[in-house]
C-alpha cells in the first residue's frame, strides 16, 4: 500500500511534474512539489490540498537540504522521490557555449543528484522508498542539436544504475523513466524554436517531433506519471535499476 506515504516531485509546476504530483495524491500520498517559479507552484498545489509547495532551485544544495528539514519536519520523511526537474535547449555542438553546457548539465544531473541524495541514507536506514529520476529518450539515444542534454540524460541514467546497485540489498529501488516527446510546455517551446531557426510551420515541425515516435503521436504527461506511479507500489518492488523507455517503440 502506498496511500499514506509521503513524496517529493521536483519540477512539480507544470507538465511532467504536476501531472505525476496529482498521480501521486489521487493514490492517497501527500506531495511536497518544488520549483523555482512561485505562482505555478500554488496553483497545482490549489488542484487538491494533499499538494504542498516549497518553492527551491534543484541546482542549489543548500536550498535542496531547506526543503527536506521544512517538509520532513512538517509531513514525515520522504518515501517517494521523484527527481523530474529538468530544462533543454538546441544548438549545434560546436556553437555550445561552456555556459549553456554547464547550465543544462547543473540543472538536468547535478540537480537530479542533489534532489535524491538527502534521501539516500534514511530510506536505507528504513529499509523502504522509492526514487524515480525523469530522464528521457535521450539518456538512452543521441539526438542531433541537443548535445548538453543528451549528455546530461545520459549521466541521469547512469547515476539511476549506480544508485541502484548500491541499494538493491537495502529494501530501495531506484528507477528511471525515459519518455520520448511529451506534450508539455517544454515541448511548446522546442517547436518554436524549431519555427524561429527554419522557418517551418507550426504544423511542420509539430509533425516533425511526432514522427520519432513510431506510433506517430506526442507522450501524455498522464502516461508517465502512471509508469511513476507504477514504480512506485508494492507490485515493482523487484524492479530496481531500469531505465523504462515511454517512447512508442523509439528505442529498445
Amino acid at each position: 500500500m502506498i496511500a499514506g506515504k509521503h513524496a517529493l516531485v521536483t519540477g512539480g509546476g507544470s507538465g511532467v511534474g504536476r501531472a505525476i504530483a496529482l498521480a501521486l495524491t489521487d493514490a492517497g500520498i501527500d506531495v511536497t512539489i518544488c520549483g523555482r517559479r512561485e505562482a505555478e507552484l500554488a496553483k497545482v498545489a490549489g488542484e487538491n490540498d494533499r499538494i504542498f509547495a516549497i518553492a527551491a532551485d534543484v541546482t542549489d544544495e543548500a536550498a535542496m537540504a531547506s526543503l527536506y528539514e521544512r517538509a520532513e519536519a512538517a509531513r514525515g520523511p520522504f518515501d517517494i522521490v521523484v527527481a523530474n526537474a529538468g530544462m533543454a535547449g538546441s544548438t549545434p555542438a560546436h556553437k555550445t557555449t561552456l555556459a549553456d553546457w554547464q547550465r543544462t548539465l547543473d540543472v538536468n544531473l547535478t540537480g537530479a543528484f542533489l534532489t535524491v541524495r538527502p534521501a539516500l541514507t534514511g530510506m536505507a536506514a528504513r529499509k523502504a522508498g522509492r526514487i524515480v529520476f525523469v530522464a528521457s529518450t535521450a539518456g538512452l539515444k543521441g539526438y542531433a542539436y541537443v548535445a548538453p542534454y543528451v549528455a546530461a540524460k545520459h549521466g541521469v541514467v547512469g547515476l539511476m544504475r549506480a544508485l541502484a546497485a548500491e541499494t538493491a540489498k537495502s529494501g530501495v529501488t531506484i528507477n528511471a523513466v525515459c519518455p520520448g516527446f511529451v506534450e508539455t510546455e517544454m515541448l511548446e517551446e522546442s517547436i518554436q524554436r524549431i519555427v524561429e531557426k527554419t522557418g517551418r510551420s507550426v504544423e511542420q515541425a509539430r509533425s516533425s517531433l511526432a514522427s520519432t515516435n513510431p506510433q506517430g503521436r506526442f507522450i501524455q504527461p498522464q502516461e508517465v506519471a502512471a509508469a511513476v506511479l507504477w514504480l512506485c507500489g508494492d507490485a515493482a518492488q523487484s524492479i530496481t535499476g531500469q531505465a523504462i523507455s515511454i517512447s512508442g517503440g523509439e528505442t529498445w
